[in-house]
């Protein structure tokens, strides 16, 4: 993607977004979204008295334009509408990461991840650099993700998860100063990786530095990237931690 070297960027955190910049589009759109289908139905009735259903239909039967008293056939119309056309919709989010959190458990799923991306989050890691993860997809599911992964169990790795239900809205940079308050990073000492232009110029207004990911084949490829560094694969990112943190590592070796 880049015609010289990318530079060395230091930072004391990488916070991942999922689709389409660790992990195909196509397999949650796919995959994910065929085993949530037949199950929202059984999973909405089995759940009536989980707090976070009952909202997530409230919310459902409000942002769909339904009667407050709409019945269940009425809702799930609007999630398969929400489903078939990829809306970032959170009480959508919210039932799904349920039914996608118990097929994971049960064995029946396992996540999927870029061959370039668990090498360079390794490294990081590593390194000193703090990660992680700010997805639509509720944390419910993206815990799961990361732990069921065909390398291995990666949440040994993952300092926090944010959805927009905890942090807001991906497009909006106040979601991206809550972030950086949680984790008690400076916003200039946090690196947002993602797919999606809106929410480059979102973590950037909110002082991140921020990277693009276009990936061939993915939704995302031929969107406008306006000024934003883009690269193709995370093994063109190089990420150092601040100077003070590498010290505080050396540090702790040598005790």
């Amino acid at each position: 993607m880049t015609a010289h070297p990318l530079p060395t960027w230091t930072a004391r955190v990488v916070v991942l977004d999922i689709e389409g910049t660790t992990s195909a589009a196509g397999f949650v759109q796919g995959d994910l979204y065929d085993y949530a289908r037949p199950r929202l139905r059984p999973w909405i009735e089995s759940h009536a008295d989980d707090p976070a259903i009952a909202d997530a239909v409230v919310a459902i039967r409000a942002e769909g334009g339904l009667a407050e008293t709409a019945d269940l056939d009425a809702v799930l119309a609007v999630l398969h509408g929400w489903m078939d056309s990829d809306v970032k919709a959170t009480p959508l989010k919210t039932i799904q990461g349920q039914i996608w959190a118990a097929g994971f458990a049960a064995g029946e799923l396992s996540s999927h991840f870029f061959d370039d991306v668990v090498p360079r989050l390794r490294e990081w890691h590593g390194r000193g650099v703090r990660l992680a993860v700010f997805s639509s997809g509720s944390v419910a599911s993206q815990v799961p993700w990361f732990r069921h992964a065909d390398a291995g169990d990666l949440t040994p790795m993952i300092d926090a998860y944010f959805d927009t239900v905890s942090a807001g809205s991906k497009r909006e940079a106040g979601s991206y100063e809550k972030i950086a308050s949680a984790l008690g990073v400076p916003a200039g000492e946090a690196l947002f990786l993602t797919d999606l232009p809106a929410e480059l110029d979102a973590a950037r207004a909110a002082g991140w530095q921020v990277i693009g990911v276009r990936r061939e084949g993915e939704p995302n490829y031929a969107a406008d990237f306006g000024d934003h560094t883009v690269v193709d694969s995370f093994a063109e990112i190089h990420v150092e931690p601040e100077a003070d943190v590498r010290a505080e590592d050396v540090a702790e070796d040598r005790a």
